[in-house]
């Protein structure tokens, strides 16, 4: 049998199955219940051991964390908390979690504590609901332009471009910091550089967009943008991915037609398609809120 994904389990009325779960371990309550996350959505689906006539050196490694391959009938919940639930046949550990050492506990966390344990964030519900919406929107923008006959360009990351001045420019060099070469009047010299010349991570596509317009008429960038100001301040990123339609023959009404169209189309879709993970980000934000001063 294959494994069958919790967020569709969730969703169904097919019960009396036999269903196989993999997943990771978020709460293990009496022994007994299991709450398990595969990642598919934001809840939990809960399996149900049968304790009495389980090897105490299992249960025992069912920790925070751990993975876990489950086997069993799905059910309608007896319970009160959910809708359905696995009465476990089979159980194997796939990966074990030392409780002692497992950082994430079944508590909200702040974004400061998630930064110092890059590896494990993806974990919390916090940043599932981030990037789904984030998969979302990007998925709506490709969507947009596709429909819209636009052609999707790949434009340089390491380029020698400055983009008009755009910003701050990320030096891409293959030289010995320890021992630059210079040339006669003290200059670093590019020349003996991988490409020959001072390069740096691009701050836009737009010059490559502009002349692919020139040539295919509707075109997009869509990919990484890197910027070297040290601001760190909400509105400031080092790297950020950047949308750029170029066009051929457009007005400037025609431009801002677009920008709104296209705003009102990949914000459409995520609240259609991300609605519980919305609802939980704003719950989180209020809150936050709720914990500030006053004023």
């Amino acid at each position: 049998m294959e494994h069958t994904r919790i967020k569709e389990l969730l969703a169904t009325e097919d019960f009396g199955r036999d269903v196989i779960v993999k997943g990771w371990v978020r709460t293990f309550r009496n022994n007994q219940f299991i709450a398990i996350n595969d990642g598919s959505t934001l809840n939990n689906i809960q399996a149900v051991v049968d304790f009495e006539n389980t090897d105490d050196a299992l249960l025992k490694r069912i920790t925070t964390g751990a993975a876990l391959s489950v086997k069993g009938k799905l059910i309608a919940s007896q319970g009160k908390g959910q809708r359905v639930e696995i009465k476990v046949e089979e159980l194997q550990i796939l990966g074990d979690s030392d409780p002692e050492r497992f950082p994430l506990q079944p508590k909200k966390h702040s974004l400061e504590f998630l930064r110092e344990i890059a590896h494990l964030r993806f974990r919390t519900g916090t940043f599932n609901a981030v990037f789904k919406v984030r998969n979302a929107l990007a998925f709506a923008v490709h969507k947009f332009f596709n429909e819209k006959d636009f052609v999707y360009i790949h434009t340089p990351i390491i380029t020698g471009s400055d983009a008009e001045g755009a910003g701050e420019m990320f030096k891409v060099t293959t030289l010995d910091y320890e021992k630059l070469p210079r040339t006669e009047d003290g200059a670093i010299d590019y020349k003996e550089d991988f490409f020959g010349k001072a390069t740096n991570l691009t701050v836009s596509g737009q010059l490559e967009g502009e002349l692919a317009a020139m040539a295919l008429g509707n075109i997009y960038t869509f990919g990484p943008t890197f910027r070297a100001e040290n601001s760190n301040t909400t509105r400031h990123l080092a790297e950020f991915w950047m949308i750029e339609p170029e066009m051929a023959f457009y007005e400037l009404e025609d431009n801002m037609d677009l920008a709104e169209e296209l705003l009102k189309y990949v914000i459409s879709y995520a609240t259609a398609n991300c609605a519980e993970e919305i609802a939980f980000l704003t719950n989180r934000l209020a809150e936050e809120e709720k914990s500030k001063p006053a004023n």
